[in-house]
């Protein structure tokens, strides 16, 4: 359960973070200058910030001092468990690391205790520990992470809002974070903080930490009636973090009946399986995928899936030298050690059946199955009623990032045609032609970045949700090159400072440039975002399988029937699939 200090353990808390760092501020707070407060102080404290009078012989500057300052009172919020402090920056109300559920490990969310006084909402929640980082990623210059402290009782969100207020009704953006099931974090990257886009569209934007890897889907359910459902905890942490949006979004200003869920990758893979959950009914109502959600349950086996996910559980156990009668003790065992022994108890159990990365595993990560219990292999009847968008970018995870030279921008005519003969040999000429019918404005050598295998999963996904939908399907795809190193073609995560505005973020603008392409680009992109969240619509024409419209994102954006089936079929697996719909 998460902990809760005494006054006097959160001062020794602090006393020792303040000199294992040797007084220097923590990296990634929310504010530079602010006082860290732990959650359990801030429980006992007052009510509210009292009015700082003057020190003594300090002179008449100190109260106007303090009377500029936005945060000398900070707004402060009431829901059903308490009182919340966020701070004000510009225009925007933050709330952070605010608490929705409470959790033992391997069961289901529960409600928040209520707590008196203020419980301070200005310091990011704790993330879900993740698997051990042992070096960068190779999108880190153009895509930076961040980490921060890890904690299983990770289950808090985060808000950013025009006017926390009950008396204005906002439509509300709910975003899940990338990583698959596996890692991640709501601040993991800083394209996912949202005041720009609150600002922007003039909306509540919401992002959220949850359970993941093995403590959000091992499958103890032959353990105990208390684990039935612990292959969906960080699922379950997710409906429940909807369900604190239904009962207390209003008074951030936000609509409770207006909740769009978005999400990137793993995120994208998150929307859809809400939309399999019966437990998530009436807490959403629209959808926005990117680069993930492939709708991929209908031909589930349930009964090998399920066997898969226990055999993992029982492998997990024999590592860690325990058994079904000690299965209480697997609560205890640190992190460090769990997660080790379910990595290699999922090798084991994909070796046994005949190779793969871990069977029921997405990617080789944890993952979410199918039992048609709490997660159904067909969507919902509810989720007829669903808007969704559905997109990938142009490169995925197989762009100029990781592959080619670097100067695929500035071949000769000559090199050109090598490439593309190497490629694809006696189907060159093909493909040029496809490539050139589908993206006329792209480079002719682009073709050898283009992530021809994410197509044909986004619009199965599309086709999928068509079959029985009372509401129309979007399609997009994000084409744009950032310009630094030669030029990198659009890569895995590649919109995502799109859609929240953040191209000028300070992290980011050295790799998007900030320039008035970037900017006009931003408007486009965030626009159809908020679209959907206003209007159920991105703006653009919809997707059917007859007319299969897709809004690609560029230097030039238009919104084509992109019929590009000709072109993947031609480009064949020479190029590697990619794994952006997966």
């Amino acid at each position: 359960m998460r902990n809760r200090e005494s006054k006097e353990e959160a001062k020794s808390t602090l006393m020792n973070r303040r000199s294992a760092l040797g007084g220097a501020a923590m990296v990634g707070g929310a504010l530079a200058g602010m006082a860290l407060e732990t959650g359990s102080a801030l429980g006992a404290a007052a009510s509210d910030t009292p009015k700082a009078a003057p020190h003594e012989g300090a002179g008449a500057s100190a109260a106007p001092h303090a009377a500029a300052s936005p945060n000398f009172h900070p707004p402060i919020v009431e829901v059903k468990s308490g009182k919340l402090r966020g701070f004000r920056d510009g225009r925007t109300t933050v709330f952070l690391g605010v608490p929705y559920a409470v959790a033992e490990r391997f069961e289901m969310p529960q409600p928040v205790k209520a707590w008196d006084g203020v419980k301070s909402a200005q310091t990011w929640g704790p993330v879900c520990p993740i698997p051990a980082q042992s070096r960068p990623g190779p999108d880190d210059f153009c895509f930076p992470h961040r980490y921060w402290i890890e904690n299983e009782d990770c289950q808090a969100l985060n808000i950013w809002t025009p006017r926390a207020s009950a008396n204005v009704k906002k439509p509300v953006m709910f975003w899940m974070h990338g990583g698959g099931f596996t890692n991640g974090s709501s601040m993991e990257s800083y394209a996912y903080d949202g005041k720009n886009l609150s600002e922007f569209g003039d909306v509540v934007v919401v992002s959220v930490n949850h359970r993941l890897n093995i403590i959000g889907t091992l499958d103890l359910s032959e353990y105990g009636s208390q684990y039935e459902n612990s292959r969906y905890t960080g699922m379950a942490d997710l409906v429940a973090a909807l369900e604190w949006v239904r009962d207390n979004i209003s008074q951030f200003g936000g609509d409770p009946g207006n909740v769009t869920i978005f999400g990137q990758s793993g995120g994208g893979s998150k929307v859809t399986r809400l939309m399999h959950m019966p437990a998530a009914q009436g807490l959403f109502h629209k959808g926005i995928a990117q680069s993930g959600g492939a709708l991929n349950y209908r031909n589930v086996e349930v009964a090998a899936a399920i066997h898969r996910q226990q055999a993992i559980a029982a492998a997990t156990l024999k590592q860690l030298g325990l058994d079904g009668s000690q299965i209480d003790r697997l609560k205890k065992v640190p992190y460090k050690d769990l997660i080790i022994a379910g990595t290699a108890a999922s090798r084991e159990v994909a070796q046994a059946s005949g190779g793969g990365r871990g069977p029921g595993f997405g990617g080789g990560g944890w993952d979410v199955i199918a039992d048609d219990k709490y997660v159904m292999r067909e969507l919902c009847d509810w989720a007829d009623t669903i808007p969704l968008m559905a997109g990938t970018v142009f490169s995925e995870m197989q762009g100029t990032m990781v592959r080619g030279d670097g100067r695929k921008n500035e071949w000769s005519h000559a090199e050109i045609d090598e490439n593309l003969t190497k490629a694809f040999g006696e189907r060159k000429t093909q493909v040029v032609e496809e490539f050139r019918k589908a993206f006329p404005h792209k480079k002719v050598q682009d073709v050898l970045y283009f992530a021809n295998g994410s197509r044909p999963g986004v619009k199965t996904t599309l086709s999928w949700k068509l079959e029985k939908s009372k509401t129309p399907v979007w399609n997009y795809l994000f084409a744009w090159e950032y310009p630094v190193d030669g030029g990198i073609t659009a890569f895995h995560c590649s919109e995502i400072a799109f859609a929240f505005h953040n191209v000028t973020e300070p992290h980011i603008h050295v790799a998007t440039g900030g320039g008035p392409a970037a900017l006009a680009l931003q408007d486009k992109v965030a626009g159809a975002w908020l679209g959907m969240a206003k209007n159920g619509n991105p703006g653009f024409k919809s997707w059917t399988a007859e007319e299969p419209n897709t809004m690609v994102f560029d230097t030039v954006s238009e919104c084509k029937p992109l019929r590009d089936d000709e072109l993947v079929k031609a480009m064949g697996n020479t190029m590697g699939r990619g794994r952006g719909a997966a």
